[in-house]
C-alpha cells in the first residue's frame, strides 16, 4: 500500500489503537496490494475516549464493542449491583482498543485473501 494512504489512515485511526500496537499495523499496511485497501481503508472503528465515556455515564460501552450477551447481563443485574460498572469504567479504554484491533485483522485478513 501506498505510504501517503497508511499515514492517512494513522492519522484518521490513530487514536482507536494502542499506541504499541501502531508500528505493528503500518508495517501490516504495508503488506497489503493498492488494489485491496479499500477493505481495510473503508473500516469504522471506535474511540476509546468515547467508549470511556459512555461507560462512565451510562454504562452501556458493551453494546458498542459488540458484546451484547454481557451488556444485557450488565443491565439487568443493575450494573452488578455498581461493582461491574465500576470494574468497566477501568477497563473499557483497554477493551475498545482491543475491538479495534480484532476488527483491524479480520479486515487485513479479507484484504490479504
Amino acid at each position: 500500500m501506498k505510504q501517503e494512504l497508511i499515514q492517512q489512515f494513522l492519522l484518521q485511526n490513530g487514536e482507536c489503537f494502542d499506541p504499541l500496537q501502531q508500528a505493528e499495523i503500518q508495517k501490516s499496511l504495508e503488506e497489503i496490494p493498492d488494489e485491496k485497501s479499500a477493505l481495510v481503508l473503508g473500516g469504522s472503528y471506535q474511540k476509546p475516549t468515547i467508549i470511556l465515556i459512555i461507560a462512565i455515564l451510562l454504562g452501556w460501552e458493551r453494546f458498542f464493542l459488540d458484546d451484547i450477551g454481557m451488556g444485557v447481563v450488565k443491565v439487568l443485574t443493575g450494573y452488578g449491583c455498581g461493582i461491574w460498572w465500576l470494574i468497566d469504567i477501568f477497563s473499557a479504554k483497554k477493551r475498545a482498543y482491543e475491538y479495534n484491533y480484532k476488527k483491524f485483522q479480520a479486515a487485513l485478513g479479507m484484504a490479504k485473501a
